[in-house]
């Protein structure tokens, strides 16, 4: 008989999330289209760039009026930040409004590529880590610089697969899953996805979670697109946790005429 996995929760750093999938707050035409894609993701995450998204100007819509941080967790990220003393200010900013200690890091190269520089994030990491922060990193999809970040003490490791909102998938799927298969903690597949086959791809070489914004919010229907994430996710999961077949060059009869079963 097959057991279902009935609690195949996401934990990063204690916190355990009902979805491993996780939406930004970034590019939607409204924060009431957001506040409806994130309700038709199942998600329980969302991430919040400090430095774009209006948290405390009173006298116009701010993020928390339409998505509720005890209802849901913010994940504060250091988007637009190319030194480290931006992302410290911006996360400690972040602490202090809200309280929020797991954040999301990264430190960008240049504004062309957005490639994340990986020198000045796991020097950040350290500080942030020393300071109580729960650091998840955003990286490169280099296997011996995730685990760098892993040994330094970060508490996930976020591989891009792509540039970010570039929407071309996985470029490198053999990092990704080399990433999986040596990281002791929570590999969330991170920038960009652009479809559901993407999120799926994600999940079946192993991520315990993706993170996704444009492909949502950019999308001709944000909320429909949520839910296909949302269904993505789910089943790659589910095709991860099955164990696909071994590929090999030659056919095999459906119909063995060997039996099988007793």
């Amino acid at each position: 008989m097959i057991r279902k996995n009935t609690n195949d929760n996401l934990v990063i750093a204690n916190k355990s999330f009902n979805s491993r999938l996780i939406i930004g707050t970034g590019k939607y035409i409204s924060y009431d289209v957001n506040k409806s894609a994130l309700e038709a993701s199942g998600a329980d995450m969302v991430t919040v760039a400090m430095r774009r998204v209006n948290l405390e100007n009173k006298s116009e819509p701010r993020l928390t009026d339409y998505i509720n941080p005890k209802k849901y967790t913010f994940l504060p990220n250091t988007a637009g930040c190319f030194n480290s003393d931006d992302a410290i200010r911006t996360l400690s900013l972040a602490k202090e409004i809200g309280g929020w200690d797991m954040v999301k890091l990264e430190v960008l190269s240049d504004k062309r590529t957005l490639y994340p520089d990986m020198i000045e994030t796991i020097n950040t990491a350290k500080i942030l880590i020393s300071q109580g922060f729960k650091v998840l990193a955003y990286c490169t999809d280099d296997p011996v610089l995730a685990k760098k970040l892993e040994n330094i003490g970060c508490s996930a490791i976020m591989p891009l697969g792509s540039p970010i909102g570039s929407g071309m998938g996985i470029l490198n799927p053999l990092n990704i899953k080399l990433i999986v298969e040596q990281s002791n903690v929570p590999v969330i597949l991170d920038a960009g996805i652009g479809s559901a086959s993407d999120a799926c791809l994600a999940m079946e070489l192993g991520c315990d979670a993706v993170l996704i914004n444009s492909a949502i919010a950019n999308a001709k229907n944000p909320i429909n697109m949520a839910r296909a994430m949302k269904n993505a996710v789910l089943a790659g999961r589910e095709c991860y946790l099955s164990g696909r077949i071994k590929k090999q060059p030659t056919a095999t009869a459906t119909s063995p005429t060997k039996k099988i079963f007793n």
